[in-house]
């Protein structure tokens, strides 16, 4: 299995957004009926560019709001103590987790 990832960096008021997906999910859907949930891959939002573990993880870990989307990149995040993998939404067995980091308000 591949290990890169799609990266796009959104800058905001000096605040940086991070949007990551596995590589191979890129452009899916995956959907849950039961819950009501659709879990939009698009690459509008997350086809930045493809960069390996180092980078993104470089990128998780200053970023102000991270989205992760995938098996591979949640449990990668998790490993290295940036996330916390078992309050994931799974959705057709793909990951999701967004991490928050202390915003105040004002700077948004």
């Amino acid at each position: 299995m591949s290990g890169r990832y799609y990266l796009k960096v959104y800058r905001h008021s000096g605040r940086v957004v991070v949007a990551v997906c596995d590589e191979e999910i890129l452009g899916k859907k995956f959907s849950d009926s039961k819950r009501g949930v659709v879990l939009d891959v698009s690459k509008d939002f997350y086809g930045g560019r493809l960069v390996d573990e180092k980078e993104v993880l470089d990128h998780i870990a200053v970023a102000d709001i991270a989205v992760l989307t995938g098996r591979r990149i949640v449990e990668l995040a998790s490993r290295k103590g940036l996330a916390i993998k078992e309050v994931a939404l799974e959705v057709e067995g793909q990951l999701h987790l967004q991490i928050i980091k202390e915003v105040q308000e004002e700077q948004w």
